[in-house]
């Protein structure tokens, strides 16, 4: 793959450090806008990238890439995206995928058209974690709840408190916690629990209308599933979902998925009495880690290449269709 970045922020520095060790990558080319043009530069000297753009529609005539990386601001992820795929471009584009589902649907036709690809970037679905969750969720019985938090006060906030409201808190930009860091709660539940029927947003809003943290609450037939995202106020973070027969939970970051732990019943034992005097079921418990990796969004990377090195149209619809889900999840509660 012959990527070239599009942006300069504190996302496209993440992005940078992730590529680092994928051999299959290589960097050819970054664009900044005019007055990030020095970022742009120290970028390229630091991962010895070839070419400086400053003309969107100059790099994707004329730069030697057949994959763009699109991390800017979310309101302009379409845009960007569309243009990209119209000049025969795969696109990876930053979470969230973009501001409505019609754009979503849109993408993705255009995409088939071109004969192109086109991947929503959220670690979420590349991670060890969530497949080890999706082959151990009959082990747990019949699914009565959910329960995933994000929250983490963000660096941008105290300057929002002053008055001042950077993209990431600007409603106009679809910034705030349900597009920014409760996405990652939604795609946990789309992707195990499939397509709710129904759901309702409960934001804490700020001085502009953002919300800068919120309980979303998703429907499913006989059970309900909770997603909290802040970006106002620290917890713990974790996802955690029950069945009927047991339970299973990461601790830690949604984001990151460092852990997972499974408990569930003893079929082949009968009930023995607590320390309390109740009769509890005996269980089995599972401890899942990760391998290591570089960088949480390492591994994203490393797929997006081999789909498209390889030109995995299959596996690529599997990431197409989660990626739709969520965007109906978030159109549907947003318009409430």
């Amino acid at each position: 793959m012959k990527l070239g970045i599009i942006g300069t922020g504190k996302i496209v520095a993440e992005a940078l450090y992730a590529l680092s060790p994928v051999r299959e990558i290589r960097l050819t080319a970054i664009f900044a806008r005019e007055h990030s043009r020095k970022k742009g530069e120290e970028y390229a000297s630091l991962y010895n990238i070839p070419e400086v753009y400053t003309d969107y529609e100059e790099l994707l005539k004329k730069a030697d890439v057949d994959t763009v990386y699109i991390g800017l601001v979310n309101n302009v992820h379409y845009e960007y995206a569309k243009k990209a795929l119209e000049n025969e471009k795969n696109v990876i584009l930053e979470k969230p995928f973009v501001g409505s589902y019609e754009e979503a649907e849109d993408l993705i036709k255009t995409a088939a058209d071109k004969n192109v690809f086109i991947f929503e970037a959220i670690t979420v679905m590349h991670n060890d974690v969530i497949e080890k969750m999706r082959e151990s969720l009959p082990k747990i019985g019949k699914i009565r709840m959910m329960l995933a938090n994000y929250s983490q006060y963000s660096s941008r906030y105290d300057k929002y408190l002053r008055g001042e409201a950077d993209p990431s808190f600007d409603p106009q930009c679809l910034g705030g916690a349900l597009r920014d860091i409760n996405v990652y709660n939604i795609h946990y539940a789309v992707s195990l629990l499939g397509m709710p029927k129904d759901g309702h947003y409960y934001p804490n809003r700020g001085f502009n209308g953002v919300d800068t943290s919120g309980s979303l609450i998703l429907k499913y037939d006989g059970f309900s599933a909770v997603c909290t995202g802040a970006k106002d106020s620290d917890s713990p973070c974790y996802v955690a979902i029950q069945g009927e027969k047991g339970y299973m939970k990461i601790d830690g970051k949604p984001n990151m998925a460092p852990n997972l732990f499974i408990e569930y019943v003893d079929e082949g034992s009968e009930p023995v009495k607590d320390a309390a005097g109740a009769m509890v079921r005996p269980t089995i418990s599972e401890s899942f880690v990760p391998a290591p990796v570089h960088h949480r969004m390492t591994r994203e990377f490393q797929n997006f290449a081999e789909m498209i090195d390889n030109k995995n149209h299959l596996r690529a619809k599997s990431f197409e269709d989660e990626s739709l889900a969520v965007m109906k999840v978030l159109e549907m509660v947003s318009c409430r």
